[in-house]
């Protein structure tokens, strides 16, 4: 190792910059959508069998909601413009923009070069968790998901019910795309009620038992119309390993929920990001 030059520690206790100040992002009126679900009409229940994938269409000014049903089980969200599959839910800029982790009142942003809401998170019953003392915390966008191709990298598999497969054969079914095609537009999740963090020492991704139970549930509101995917992962609560048949597994159930005639006022729909893409040419 490199010895450590004579001003090192002044060097580390530079302060941090915040690189998104978010101070000035357009803030949800969480009011009137708390105000619209409190009287929501639950139109369409869908469920992610354990180790499979459910797809989903929500119409823009409907809700839908992820909920917990027979066991801890952690789930893979995909999101795309229901029209547009180009149009996809970007974990990476939502990370930047919001944290490691996500909860009432922050969003899911779409890639570029649209940048704009896709839906925002109105109820979170595992709000109360915030972060453990081993810097975990729920609801990420920091893990990519499980899949065959780091499953082989590492170990030699051939394992098809991982949290990537899951979800492009629910694209697929859901689009009549070939499976090949499908899988191209399966990218980054919300890792919905998965507990994860980084290690205070080597930096590396963990996973722990999810705290979720029976019962608790993720709430969104639809700002576009959405086709969404969820997969029910293979690790179950994550609590020891996510790519395998051993791990006991749970459905999870995803509800529509649509609000009454007018509640929610004169609402529209987020306007695509403004920036004119001259790229300086």
């Amino acid at each position: 190792m490199t010895i450590a030059p004579p001003d090192a520690e002044t060097r580390r206790a530079i302060a941090p910059v915040i690189c998104y100040p978010n101070d000035s992002l357009p803030q949800p009126d969480l009011g009137l959508y708390t105000q619209g679900l409190a009287g929501a009409e639950l139109v369409e229940t869908v469920i992610a069998a354990p180790r499979d994938a459910c797809s989903f269409r929500v119409a823009a000014g409907q809700f839908f909601r992820i909920v917990s049903v027979d066991g801890p089980q952690v789930g893979d969200l995909n999101l795309w413009n229901a029209a547009d599959l180009s149009e996809r839910f970007y974990s990476g800029k939502t990370r930047a923009l919001h944290g490691t982790h996500v909860t009432t009142g922050e969003r899911l942003w779409s890639a570029f070069p649209h940048l704009r809401p896709m839906a925002t998170i109105v109820d979170d019953t595992l709000d109360w968790y915030g972060i453990d003392a081993f810097g975990g915390s729920v609801h990420d966008v920091i893990g990519t998901r499980c899949d065959p191709y780091t499953g082989n990298l590492l170990s030699g598999t051939q394992y098809h019910h991982c949290c990537h497969s899951n979800l492009t054969r629910a694209l697929a079914d859901a689009t009549g795309l070939p499976l090949r095609e499908a899988e191209a537009h399966v990218h980054d999740v919300l890792n919905v009620f998965m507990c994860t963090g980084f290690t205070r020492d080597t930096g590396q991704y963990f996973m722990k038992a999810s705290p979720v139970r029976p019962g608790d549930s993720l709430t969104f509101f639809a700002e576009i119309d959405l086709l969404g995917a969820l997969s029910a992962c293979p690790g179950g609560d994550c609590s020891s390993e996510h790519s395998s048949d051993t791990a006991v597994c749970h459905p999870l159930k995803v509800e529509i929920l649509t609000p009454a005639a007018g509640a929610l006022g004169d609402w529209q729909q987020p306007a695509r990001n403004g920036y004119d893409r001259s790229h300086g040419r």
